[in-house]
């Protein structure tokens, strides 16, 4: 194939030459003469739809472990030789990723889309760059990867297990909480991994319990009165249990406060002591508090549900005791 020689680093922006009837494509972030670097670059590399990229080859060897794909370092070339071109085999906009990776820039103004933001991170390592060392909630890239993760959470989720990206998984993991595992296909799960599928699903089985446990102890009763005794106040006790029980029965992951609210409070309307409808209200407000704190992490809920389960059983312990610890 014959390649449009691109302008030297020291000649500025591609002119139009109408004459010449060539059109050379330049990328608009390392065009020559971008000066990323004090240094000027010194290598071209030439995507698989002809777009000029103009980089540092130190910059590209310093971050590689396998010479960027084996291209380089370019045998030493004689100074007429100037801005060697290197073909690659990606197309403009994932190499655009890759580069702004290399030179931990933002490309959020590109407006990349997902699947080209999951194909630039599964390149990555082809190119002999650990993803782990370059996608970290300080990096660029790790922040508008993470602005995908309310459209697409179990496509990221499993991005980010197949590169074991810790900090994206867990991040990622609190817009989970209302997918159905069920519907996680044998390619998505073995995407996934056993290590991360089983933190999902431990994810939802702990808050499910969590959600359970919190919810099991009745509003405090308060010193008998002449209207209300013991007797009188074991209705508030019958009512939260039956309240609760139908909260748990349909026990999701995902279940919001709000809804919680919704459920109990109306059982201050059959309540006509006053420190009853008190208790009420201080044991929601505990019970709101309480799910609101439950941890939303796969990797952390479910590495101590996990680490319990195992205790009890080397123990010969049961499980419930040990998930008030959740």
């Amino acid at each position: 194939m014959q390649i449009p020689t691109p302008p030297q680093s020291h000649d500025g922006s591609p002119v139009d030459d109408t004459d010449a009837q060539t059109l050379v494509s330049v990328s608009t972030t390392f065009y020559p003469g971008a000066h990323h670097l004090p240094v000027p670059d010194d290598i071209v590399l030439l995507s698989s739809d002809n777009v000029f990229f103009y980089v540092h080859s130190h910059i590209l060897i310093a971050s590689s472990d396998n010479g960027f794909r084996g291209r380089l370092p370019l045998p030493v070339l004689s100074p007429k030789d100037r801005d060697p071109v290197v073909s690659l085999p990606e197309n403009s906009t994932v190499l655009n990723i890759i580069l702004h990776t290399v030179y931990d820039m933002p490309c959020a103004h590109y407006s990349p889309s997902f699947p080209t933001l999951v194909s630039a991170v599964n390149r990555l390592p082809v190119y002999g760059i650990p993803p782990k060392s370059r996608i970290a909630p300080s990096t660029p890239l790790y922040s508008v990867l993470l602005s995908y993760a309310p459209l697409y959470p179990i496509e990221l989720y499993a991005l980010a297990a197949s590169h074991d990206l810790f900090d994206l998984a867990v991040a990622t993991s609190s817009h989970l909480l209302a997918f159905p595992l069920s519907t996680i296909t044998d390619d998505m799960a073995e995407k996934i991994g056993p290590v991360y599928l089983k933190r999902l699903f431990f994810l939802h089985f702990g808050r499910s319990d969590a959600l359970k446990r919190v919810l099991l102890p009745p509003p405090n009763p308060h010193a008998p009165t002449t209207t209300c005794d013991f007797t009188e106040q074991k209705r508030l006790t019958r009512a939260w249990a039956l309240a609760s029980a139908y909260l748990a029965w349909d026990a999701r992951p995902d279940l919001s406060t709000s809804s919680m609210e919704s459920a109990l409070r109306p059982l201050a309307e059959h309540l006509t002591c006053e420190h009853c409808q008190q208790s009420l209200r201080d044991r929601i407000k505990n019970l709101v508090v309480q799910w609101s704190i439950v941890k939303v992490g796969a990797i952390t809920l479910s590495l101590l549900v996990f680490l319990l389960i195992s205790f009890s059983a080397e123990n010969d312990l049961i499980y419930p005791p040990f998930a008030h610890a959740l």
